[in-house]
């Protein structure tokens, strides 16, 4: 078995996230230079490594519960017991999905203060359509065929779920949970509004004093950080599916 290489984009986005991360504190000349109207041109509140690490952390956290929960309620859907709840599991999540994160952030923040519990709420609801979706999709995928042999087989509906189904699934489940953790790195940004420690501060900062720089500085990362992501489950998704790597 050959050893799992890095693409060259993957490289690239995370050689460019680093660099960004090591020249921003040093940059203050530069976005002097764009910004001359702006008295501070460099957002020094916070070090933009921390606020990484605390974005990231509030992300993880978040699509962590969005995957068990999206993925068990597929799982439930997908089962004949449970397809009878799926009509309502389906308006569940579209009404999920339609609530904007700041409304569910106005809302969360009063009941049980600011901070990074209303951001988690948010992000969990937002990111749980997308699992779903994609666990219910590709346990459908799934062919019958399969599922005959591995009843001929002996096998019990858990084996057959565990040994087949799902890792049959896994490429269009993958597909769903990054779709997910994409939409929440780019979401978590928001957060900052109640009190949430990530790379939205200098953004917010930013607009609410019509400082053009901070927001350009929160928005490079946020958007470098999402290709990283992005090209991780690309890496992934060709691991668990070779043949796709081989079509391209």
């Amino acid at each position: 078995m050959k050893p799992a290489r890095l693409p060259a984009a993957l490289w690239l986005s995370s050689s460019l996230l680093l660099a960004l991360l090591y020249l921003l504190p040093h940059s203050a000349g530069l976005f002097g230079w764009l910004f001359p109207e702006v008295e501070r041109p460099l957002y020094t509140q916070d070090s933009f490594a921390s606020l990484v690490l605390a974005h990231l952390l509030l992300v993880l956290a978040s699509s962590l519960i969005a995957v068990l929960g999206g993925v068990a309620a597929g799982l439930l859907a997908s089962r004949p017991a449970g397809r009878e709840f799926r009509p309502l599991l389906d308006s569940v999540l579209a009404i999920s999905q339609a609530l904007p994160p700041v409304a569910v952030l106005a809302i969360a923040a009063p009941l049980i203060g600011f901070g990074e519990w209303p951001a988690l709420i948010a992000l969990v609801l937002y990111g749980l359509l997308p699992v779903t979706q994609g666990t219910l999709a590709g346990l459908a995928s799934v062919p019958d065929s399969v599922l005959e042999v591995a009843r001929g087989l002996g096998m019990g509906r858990w084996r057959i779920l565990w040994q087949v189904e799902l890792p049959l699934a896994a490429p269009v489940l993958l597909a769903g949970v990054r779709t997910s953790v994409v939409i929440n790195i780019g979401t978590a940004a928001i957060a900052s509004t109640v009190g949430a420690r990530t790379l939205g501060l200098p953004i917010i900062v930013g607009l609410s004093g019509f400082n053009t720089a901070y927001v350009l500085q929160g928005a490079l990362l946020v958007a470098l950080l999402a290709i990283v992501a992005d090209q991780c489950f690309d890496w992934l998704a060709h691991r668990l599916s070779p043949h796709v790597g081989a079509e391209h």
